[in-house]
């Protein structure tokens, strides 16, 4: 069963990109950057309806009603692409810190390159960092809120790895608040595994820390440690061991 609603899903997630490419991007480059949001993101809109009609995944969303006015840094746990989708509809305009190799996929890239993302090249690390503090923070003065996945790269459910600082640097030279994020989406769209589970997805979005007078590294700790905290409560996959957290920290 799981194997059939996949293959329908992609059915209609590959159908609906070729759709809205068709629709959506000729037009959007014409419009001004929110309308151009609010156009673009019915691709998402869609895609997180229709993986909840066809997989039999239910949702519960806490905590939107905390996030302020103005621009924020938006740090998330990165399970899969799930994830990706949604937070896009939580602050919009958000600008999304990825690799840049997703902007050369046909339809998808290309509307991907309209929302200003901050497109990065992993095999430069020390580069990568610098364009992501100088655009991020560009970001942020154009009004626009920044979504950083400081794992750096998809953590399957019940393992841990070491937080990238980058994005409460960014929020600290700002002055402007972190809202953390948590969730559990990789235990129902695997983020290594085209087949799609059954399930609910939790996530929960929590008070915005204060950035204001303090160091980035303070900021980063509270910000982890919320969302561990939170994914110690929403997931049905055990969080990593203290032995085994220690392990894949050092690494």
């Amino acid at each position: 069963m799981n194997l059939l609603r996949s293959v329908i899903f992609y059915i209609g997630y590959f159908a609906a990109m070729l759709v809205c490419g068709l629709l959506f991007l000729p037009p959007a480059p014409l419009l001004p950057l929110r309308s151009r949001y609010r156009l673009l993101n019915l691709y998402n809109h869609f895609i997180i309806a229709w993986f909840s009609l066809v997989c039999g995944v239910r949702y519960e969303m806490k905590g939107r009603e905390k996030l302020p006015d103005g621009p924020v840094v938006i740090l998330s746990n990165h399970q899969c692409e799930w994830e990706t989708v949604y937070l896009q509809l939580l602050k919009p305009p958000v600008c999304t810190v990825l690799k840049k190799e997703l902007l050369n996929f046909p339809i998808f890239g290309w509307g991907l390159r309209l929302l200003h993302p901050i497109a990065l090249d992993r095999s430069k690390p020390a580069r990568a960092m610098r364009q992501v503090l100088s655009q991020g923070g560009q970001r942020l003065k154009e009004g626009l809120s920044v979504l950083i996945f400081p794992e750096g790269t998809r953590v399957e459910p019940g393992k841990r790895r070491r937080y990238n600082k980058s994005g409460a640097v960014i929020a600290c030279r700002a002055g402007v608040p972190v809202v953390p994020v948590a969730h559990n989406a990789g235990e129902c769209w695997p983020g290594r595994d085209w087949i799609k589970r059954p399930g609910r997805i939790s996530l929960v979005v929590g008070e915005p820390i204060a950035t204001e007078g303090r160091t980035p590294e303070e900021v980063l700790v509270e910000t982890e440690a919320w969302i561990e905290a939170r994914l110690e409560e929403i997931s049905s996959v055990p969080r990593p061991a203290p032995e085994e957290l220690a392990r894949s920290v050092s690494r």
